[in-house]
């Protein structure tokens, strides 16, 4: 049960995703850059397995979760936050298509039964009309759907290394993203409160508890345990930005 409520922990603080990347008036690569390098301070100075010497695995672990962040706050910024968060969490189908072989893991009857519905559900999203920012949004979101399940693969597998790999993918991210800071708007107060608390809460802490639920958790069943995010986070873009 503790590791089912980490993982509940988790997808709650994600949720204000959506709100926070919305109100922010910063540009995709200076949020995402941002709000990485704090994720990556904070779990450095909780967490003393991070600091550890990464292994081949952390490594890709860490591609695959830089490649999630970086892609989801695109991914917002391009469409609307519903839109990219209920297609970046196919992440279960990913998850449920590729355990058996990457983890050993066989997903149960009900698990298989969930395929055709993330399948209609993913279809929706394109029968909209949609302006051509939020076709190139929904795209975007769908790969970083593909690689959120990559991660939860690689965390799962990767066990207590998870800490190391997410502060090695949080400075990835970073260093991908932030030399482009110049070229975007000036932030401001603003601005810089909700890079902090992206950074904290919505990417630092979330993931800890994420990493330390998986530990108990099979991959599929935390992957679905999460979707608890994609209810949430439309609620606090509606209530804090109107969308």
């Amino acid at each position: 049960m503790k590791h089912r409520l980490l993982l509940l922990l988790a997808a709650a603080l994600w949720s204000s995703g959506g709100a926070a990347i919305k109100a922010c008036g910063l540009d995709a690569w200076q949020l995402a850059g941002g709000r990485s390098l704090v994720a990556a301070a904070v779990l450095l100075a909780l967490v003393p397995a991070t600091r550890r010497r990464p292994t081949r695995l952390c490594w890709a672990v860490a591609v695959a979760y830089a490649f999630t962040v970086v892609l989801f706050v695109s991914a917002t910024k391009l469409t609307t936050a519903a839109n990219a968060i209920f297609i970046q969490d196919t992440a279960p189908l990913w998850v449920l298509l590729l355990s058996p072989w990457l983890l050993g893991e066989r997903p149960t009857r009900a698990e298989l039964l969930s395929v055709p519905v993330f399948g209609l559900g993913l279809a929706l999203f394109f029968l909209d009309r949609l302006t051509p920012g939020q076709v190139t949004g929904n795209l975007v979101a769908l790969a970083s759907g593909v690689a959120f399940g990559l991660s939860i693969i690689g965390l799962r597998r990767i066990g207590d290394g998870g800490p190391a790999a997410l502060v090695l993918g949080n400075l990835l991210a970073a260093a991908v993203t932030l030399p482009l800071w110049p070229y975007g708007p000036s932030p401001t107060p603003t601005d810089l409160g909700l890079v902090a608390f992206l950074g904290i809460f919505q990417l630092g802490l979330s993931y800890l508890a994420f990493t330390r639920g998986l530990e108990g958790t099979p991959a599929v069943e935390a992957a679905l345990l999460v979707l608890l995010e994609p209810v949430l986070n439309p609620v606090w873009t509606f209530l804090f930005t109107g969308e």
